[in-house]
C-alpha cells in the first residue's frame, strides 16, 4: 500500500514539473536562456550638487589633487555619478581629461537644484532630445528642498511642512515615471536624512524649541517614503538606490564602515564647497570622514553610493 501511494505521489510530481516546464516554454522563458545584461549607450545625470561636476572639473566633496601640480584632479575622489559612469566606461565632458573617448555622459546635475528644477531640466532635455531604452538616467535630488522647507519653521507648522515634503517626493517620483514612460531606464536615489548631517547636528545644539535634527529626519523620511510610494513599481523600468539606509547604517556603526567621524564637516568653513581639497581640511579631519560639508558627502561615502548605484544598474532587469 505504501509503495502504491509513493508511486502515485512521484508520478504527480513528475506531471507537475512537466506542466510547469511547458508553461515556461509557452511564455518564451526557456531554461537555458539568460537575460541579456543591461548595456547603456549613455548616462544622463539629473540632480543636485551631490552628483555634479563643474566645467572646471571641481566637485562638491573633498576634491583630490594631482600629485605633481597640486591642482584639483577631477578624476580623483569621484562623486557617485562618476563612479556609476566609469562602471560602463563612460566619461562626462566635464572630466574628459585624456580625450581618449567621446563623452557618453550628459551632466544636468548642479548646485542648489531642487525637484522642480529637475522637472525643468527634463523639459529642457526633451526640447531637443529624447530618452531611449539604452539611456541610463540617474537622479538624486531633494536635500535642497528639505532645507528650504525647514527654514520656514516655525512660521509654518510642522504638519504643513511635512505634507509639502511628501508633495515634493511625489513630484520626484512623477519625473522618474515620466522618463520611464518615455522609454528611458531610471536609477533614482533616496536622499540622506538631513538630520544626520553636520547641519542637522548643529541645529539640534543651537535651537532649543524642539529637536531640530529629529524634525529634519521627519522631513527627509516624508520625502523619501512619498517618492517610493509613487514610483512605477514594475521592477523593470526604475531601479531604486537606498542612500538613506546606507547613511543611517554608517552613522549608527561608523567603525564597522571605517569612518572616524560621522557628525562633523571635514572641510574648513571659510573655503567654498567646490574648492575644498585634501589640503584645505580642518586640522584633525581626513577624507574618510563621512561628511565633506554641512550637507555634502565625503569621497568615501560618494564611492559607496556610486557602487550601490552601479550594482543596481547592472542587476536591475532593464
Amino acid at each position: 500500500m505504501h509503495r502504491v501511494v509513493s508511486l502515485k505521489f512521484k508520478r504527480g510530481l513528475a506531471l507537475t514539473a512537466l506542466a510547469a516546464a511547458a508553461l515556461i516554454a509557452g511564455c518564451g522563458g526557456g531554461g537555458t536562456s539568460q537575460i541579456e545584461p543591461f548595456a547603456p549607450t549613455r548616462l544622463i545625470a539629473f540632480g543636485d550638487e551631490s552628483g555634479a561636476i563643474l566645467q572646471s572639473g571641481k566637485k562638491y566633496t573633498i576634491n583630490g589633487l594631482n600629485p605633481d601640480t597640486r591642482q584639483i584632479e577631477c578624476r580623483a575622489n569621484p562623486v557617485w555619478t562618476q563612479v556609476l559612469a566609469s562602471g560602463f566606461n563612460f566619461v562626462f565632458s566635464q572630466c574628459n581629461t585624456d580625450f581618449v573617448v567621446l563623452p557618453q555622459g550628459i551632466m544636468y546635475a548642479a548646485a542648489g537644484v531642487k525637484v522642480a528644477d529637475v522637472r525643468d531640466k527634463i523639459d529642457q532635455h526633451l526640447s531637443n532630445d529624447r530618452f531611449g531604452p539604452k539611456d541610463l538616467v540617474s537622479m538624486m535630488v531633494g536635500v535642497n528642498d528639505i532645507l528650504e522647507l525647514y527654514r520656514q519653521f516655525p512660521a509654518v507648522s510642522k504638519d504643513s511642512l511635512i505634507n509639502e515634503a511628501k508633495a515634493r517626493g511625489k513630484l520626484l517620483a512623477e519625473q522618474a515615471n515620466r522618463i520611464a514612460n518615455a522609454n528611458g531606464r531610471v536609477l533614482v536615489a533616496t536622499i540622506p536624512d538631513v538630520g544626520l548631517t553636520p547641519f542637522g547636528w548643529k541645529e539640534r545644539e543651537q535651537q532649543t524649541d524642539i529637536d531640530r535634527a529629529a524634525f529634519l529626519d521627519q522631513l527627509s523620511a516624508a520625502f523619501n517614503i512619498s517618492m517610493r510610494l509613487n514610483l512605477i513599481n514594475d521592477g523593470r523600468l526604475i531601479g531604486l538606490v537606498l542612500v538613506d539606509e546606507t547613511i543611517q547604517q554608517i552613522a549608527r556603526f561608523p567603525g564597522a564602515f571605517g569612518y572616524s567621524d560621522v557628525t562633523q564637516a571635514a572641510c574648513r568653513s571659510e573655503i567654498a564647497p567646490q574648492d575644498c581639497t585634501t589640503e584645505t581640511l580642518k586640522a584633525d579631519a581626513t577624507p574618510t570622514w563621512l561628511w565633506a560639508g554641512d550637507t555634502l558627502l565625503g569621497p568615501t561615502a560618494q564611492q559607496r553610493i556610486g557602487v550601490l548605484a552601479l550594482t543596481r544598474a547592472k542587476n536591475n532587469p532593464f
